[in-house]
């Protein structure tokens, strides 16, 4: 764990589907549904689901179709670490949207990737691989969307975070798909037989490099977060949050937007953890 503008510890494990080109899935909400690439993770069988040290037994990708007009029904966020528990009362107040590195954030690595948090801001309650509890502020908006837009993909139990901090019309499509290659593809070691090349092509996670709000409101935050990867290219993924039940959820669309390459942080607020 390292203060805002330090850097996070590089040695705990790293995910291995989060790797090379499929990293790119980690920056923005929905991308493995627009590409129809669904990540497998096989966790570990002998240590309880969603802990932070980022074990997995094994992961690979592979392509589905979510189902044609099956699943679209949203369903509200379940009561565990949903829209049923109680958050504490946060100090962060503020209303300006951040034009410099926010204080008081510490970074910790997740699955390889580091994931800012402030106690004045949240997460306030983690709860396994589920961190809840943000301020009613840009500064808790823009801690939810870099939090939740990694768990999603990258837990452990990714099915609890999608279904409690995840909202939109593509969110039902996205976890039965997953949740069908689960069951239908074999685990497979990381750089073995049956690995595309986006997950040969590199060995390390993209990181969040930087940040700039598009627009803000009480109940609405759309975000822009910029991730550089190991070797210098930068891709900048929009993402919105919606203020719903007390805390601020990941919208999941039913069409995506896809990141758009960046030749630098000009415009946006340099921030990250590594």
């Amino acid at each position: 764990m390292a203060e805002s503008g330090n850097r996070a510890g590089d040695d705990e494990p790293r995910s291995p589907w989060l790797r090379g080109g499929f990293v790119l899935a980690v920056a923005f909400i929905g991308f493995v549904a627009v590409i129809g690439a669904v990540v497998l993770i096989t966790s570990d069988s002998s240590g309880p689901g969603g802990r932070e040290d980022g074990s997995t037994a094994a992961s690979a990708a592979r392509k589905a179709t979510p189902p044609a007009g099956g699943g679209a029904t949203e369903s509200p966020p379940s009561a565990a670490g949903g829209a049923g528990a109680s958050c504490p009362e946060l100090a962060d107040k503020r209303k300006e949207l951040p034009a410099e590195m926010p204080g008081g954030v510490t970074w910790t690595l997740f699955q390889g990737v580091a994931l800012p948090s402030s106690k004045a801001a949240g997460p306030a309650v983690t709860e396994r691989d589920v961190a809840r509890c943000y301020a009613h502020t840009p500064l808790g908006a823009l801690l939810a969307t870099s939090q939740i837009s990694v768990r999603y993909l990258a837990a452990d139990d990714w099915r609890q975070v999608t279904r409690t901090q995840t909202v939109g019309a593509g969110r039902q499509s996205y976890i039965a798909a997953r949740a069908k290659a689960e069951r239908t593809a074999g685990p497979e070691t990381p750089g073995g037989e049956g690995q595309g090349e986006e997950l040969n092509d590199g060995q390390a996670q993209g990181q969040i490099a930087g940040f700039k709000f598009v627009t803000y409101t009480s109940s609405t935050a759309v975000i822009q977060t910029v991730w550089r990867f190991p070797d210098g290219r930068m891709q900048a993924a929009t993402t919105t949050v919606l203020w719903r039940d007390g805390d601020w959820r990941l919208e999941y669309p039913a069409d995506p937007a896809a990141p758009t390459p960046v030749d630098s942080l000009a415009g946006y607020v340099k921030w990250g953890g590594v």
